[in-house]
């Protein structure tokens, strides 16, 4: 393959890119780059790394036209979200204020959450999904359970410290002849003597 350096250094560069590299894929990528500037043809290249011929081709060419920053490794975006993100800022309004009477519950939990973006914003979620949008937006629909209007904090206390089990702590009787660990042992067993 006819291909020459775009820098004096891409070649140390590369091959020190191929001992650093640990996934193997871009490794390849480095490694053909590197016997192809060594002077070796395409089919012996995709033979010595194992590899398609059309592989060792489109990383050669294109190091050959864009240089060592078009084989570097790049971030991968995955898959874009469902609810565009102009439409974020609308569906966390809507999911922090009160529940409207179209919704049917008195607080908004995912499964609500899931109905509103249908309804509403015309986007399907599953309900895992809908947990990693929340999380996204810097939401939770996992909080503790509400109190009741009518609890009295006074009341409660009232109650713990007279409450039997709560307030004190038993005591544990010990048998005389017993185990002082606190293990259970045979009855035969609780003494040694001859």
């Amino acid at each position: 393959m006819q291909v020459t350096l775009h820098h004096p250094e891409d070649i140390e560069q590369l091959r020190q890119s191929c001992r650093q590299q640990r996934k193997a894929a871009q490794r390849d990528r480095y490694r053909a780059v590197v016997l192809a500037l060594e002077g070796h043809a395409a089919p012996q290249i995709a033979r010595t790394l194992d590899r398609s011929r059309r592989f060792v081709q489109r990383w050669v060419y294109r190091y050959r036209d864009h240089g060592l920053e078009a084989i570097a490794p790049q971030r991968q975006s995955g898959r874009p979200s469902k609810l565009p993100p102009p439409q974020y800022e609308a569906f966390k309004t809507r999911f922090l204020a009160d529940p409207t009477p179209a919704d049917g519950v008195c607080t908004l939990r995912a499964k609500e959450a899931q109905q509103i973006l249908t309804r509403e914003f015309g986007v399907q979620y599953t309900l895992g999904g809908i947990y990693d949008l929340l999380h996204r937006l810097g939401l939770s629909c996992l909080v503790p359970r509400p109190r009741h209007p009518k609890n009295d904090p006074v009341q409660m206390q009232q109650w713990r410290d007279a409450a039997p089990l709560l307030s004190r702590r038993r005591r544990r009787n010990t048998r005389a002849g017993g185990s002082k660990s606190g293990s259970r042992t045979k009855p035969a067993s609780g003494s040694k003597e001859p």
